[in-house]
């Protein structure tokens, strides 16, 4: 069987549709055990070179996993990269076998790097930093109810969100658990925990959602949190540089480091206020912020040194 390069697989909840890069017709498999087991079969006989799944909320999960264990080359994009590359072909419309077509035209195009391989404990520890995320949510919405709610419910929502509250706390132990039998997590949360200003929640998403850190250099890894300011210029006209997409848990739980870093950590609260004498609005001094801080925190994790007054 000729040799299939590129692959483009569209997910939903209940399928997958598989389309092969210059291939006419696209093909359907069931998103559950049999049909992924099947998947993975029709892509041993293929061999292709590259998978491409576009992130679509988890529903993915199953099958990248698969076919990573599998051994082939998998990468999971964002959909607005493939929206626009379908929009500069000029195709507007929107089914399964089209996108599935768009995402392997994508990955013949674009060619994004594979995914690593993930342990179990990664997936325990990356699982359980998002479930208390999604938990933290809920007891915010919660505890915002309490104030409109009437009387006679205020004990029930009390009652929830002590609930939510002991099981944030018993998470925040795994995780902690989790990192202690990893000894290179271990070290390296050392070294991020040691930076005023840091606490153990950036610590757990830093080492769960970002573990390029201390592997890229200081423009690439705040262009992968989307801390990157880009230019918008036109001729003479200068357009305001903005930051744009990234790693929003990232950036979220950075957000509220540096509102603490520009109160009691004296590098970071020093740059905060120079950028306010010279006129920066707060909000665009404390995105600044968060940029120092991420490029700081990635040079000790790639030199290997905790924080001193003169970071590295």
């Amino acid at each position: 069987m000729t040799r299939a390069q590129f692959v483009g697989i569209d997910v939903s909840k209940r399928q997958l549709e598989v389309h092969i890069h210059e291939q006419a017709a696209s093909r359907e498999f069931g998103n559950d055990p049999d049909g992924i087991r099947t998947l993975v079969e029709r892509m041993q006989a293929s061999e292709p070179e590259l998978i491409v799944f576009e992130a679509t909320g988890g529903y993915e999960r199953r099958a990248a996993k698969a076919l990573r264990d599998a051994g082939f080359a998998v990468a999971v994009v964002n959909p607005t990269r493939v929206r626009r590359l379908a929009e500069a072909m000029g195709i507007l419309a929107k089914t399964d076998k089209i996108d599935a077509k768009i995402i392997a035209c994508f990955a013949a195009l674009i060619q994004p790097a594979a995914n690593g391989q993930q342990t179990p404990l990664e997936g325990q520890l990356a699982a359980a930093v998002e479930r208390r995320r999604q938990l933290l949510v809920m007891v915010t919405a919660e505890k915002n109810r309490l104030s409109t709610c009437p009387e006679c419910i205020q004990e029930d929502i009390q009652m929830h969100v002590a609930w939510l509250e002991e099981r944030i706390k018993i998470l925040e132990d795994e995780i902690q658990t989790f990192i202690s039998l990893n000894p290179v997590w271990r070290e390296r949360a050392e070294i991020i925990d040691s930076v005023p200003g840091v606490g153990v929640v950036t610590v757990s998403t830093m080492i769960a959602d970002l573990p390029e850190l201390g592997l890229l250099n200081r423009q690439k890894i705040a262009a992968l949190v989307g801390l990157a300011p880009f230019n918008k210029d036109s001729g003479p006209k200068k357009g305001k540089r903005r930051i744009y997409g990234g790693r929003d848990a990232i950036r979220r739980t950075l957000y509220m480091a540096a509102l603490s870093a520009s109160k009691h950590n004296p590098v970071i609260r020093d740059f905060y206020h120079s950028l306010l004498d010279r006129g920066k609005e707060k909000k665009v001094a404390l995105t600044a912020c968060m940029r120092k801080l991420l490029v700081i925190i990635n040079a000790m994790v790639r030199k290997g040194e905790v924080w001193q007054l003169s970071p590295p």
